[in-house]
């Protein structure tokens, strides 16, 4: 066993200083992704911040509509608030669509968005992994890659991002709050994580030392009209193979507004930009629906075994498309 430093913080400036001493440190939220990689070996931190006490478990909203979600508000709390049950279902079904009662109820915002990936490859400190070991190589390419990325993807590293939260989030144009030493910044969420490169071992856009505070969602009346589906190998506690946020406004048969993220295809929550403009202006029906959809994944580049995620996410789309726009007609 690793021997490694425990230290709580007390205050946001506090947490970042002590990140700030110590580059081996990690921040602890709810330990529900990091705890499993120390035990791995996969990280090895030296010291451990605990920011779960942190005042930032509130759920708020903002003067111009939206709602601000602390860092530290668990999983099961934000898929059981009021105004987000309400305003963002979908974030709720996500949420609720991701592990076990017991993990929701640890797990916090700040760090669903920071989870690493669930690559058996790069929680196997035995073979190399690029975006453990830089350098060494992926072997998910020639091997193991069922359930990894079709789109975005790089010959560096084929892995995706396992949350549902950030799905979501991504399709409700999130924007997510930090801090550091030299002051407070925000990112939105597509900026939030770094394409795949020749550095996958760089995930995110966050400054060095940078403490996670919270996510914005701006106001969208779009979002109430939402849903999240995902489909995995089980019924629960399962990551997706693929999955769908997507909010619809229909307005005499016609698609006034669409949002759509997609999950489990790439290195990051993806949102589908260009199905989102082709949906938008265009007739509410399954082939309307199945034309965005292959529009989206026209780009994707599947590898042997996983080419059958085109076809998945295309037909999963259809359906929750279909359903928002049944809905709105009854």
């Amino acid at each position: 066993m690793r021997e490694f430093g425990y230290e709580r913080a007390h205050d946001v400036a506090g947490a970042v200083a002590l990140l700030g001493a110590d580059p081996d440190a990690r921040f602890l939220g709810g330990g529900t992704n990091l705890v499993d990689l120390m035990k791995t070996g996969v990280e090895r931190p030296a010291r451990l911040v605990d920011v779960r006490e942190l005042p930032l478990d509130g759920i708020e909203p903002t003067d111009d509509g939206g709602l601000r979600i602390g860092a530290t508000v668990t999983n099961s709390d934000l898929a059981a608030h009021p105004d987000v049950r309400r305003r963002y279902p979908a974030l709720t079904q996500a949420v609720l669509a991701g592990a076990s009662g017991q993990l929701r109820n640890m797990a916090t915002v700040g760090g669903n968005l920071l989870q690493r990936t669930r690559c058996g490859y790069f929680t196997d400190v035995t073979r190399p992994c690029n975006k453990r070991v830089p350098g060494s190589g992926c072997p998910a390419i020639e091997g193991e890659h069922h359930n990894h990325a079709i789109l975005g993807a790089s010959e560096h590293c084929v892995a995706v991002h396992p949350s549902d939260m950030g799905v979501a989030l991504t399709a409700f144009d999130a924007v997510v709050s930090y801090e550091t030493a030299d002051g407070a910044g925000s990112l939105p969420i597509t900026d939030l994580y770094l394409p795949v490169g020749d550095t996958p071992h760089r995930e995110t856009a966050l400054p060095p030392g940078a403490l996670i505070t919270g996510v914005v969602l701006p106001p969208a009346p779009v979002a109430a009209r939402s849903r999240y589906r995902k489909v995995r190998e089980r019924a629960s506690y399962a990551f997706a193979l693929g999955s769908v946020a997507a909010a619809l406004d229909v307005r005499d048969g016609v698609v006034h507004e669409a949002r759509l993220a997609l999950g489990a295809v790439a290195s990051r929550p993806w949102r589908a930009r260009t199905a989102e403009r082709l949906l938008t202006g265009a007739p509410a029906d399954a082939a309307g629906f199945a034309a965005a959809a292959e529009a989206e994944l026209a780009a994707a580049s599947p590898l042997p075994h996983n080419g059958y995620k085109v076809a998945l996410l295309r037909n999963l789309t259809v359906a929750v498309l279909t359903e928002l726009a049944e809905e709105m007609s009854r």
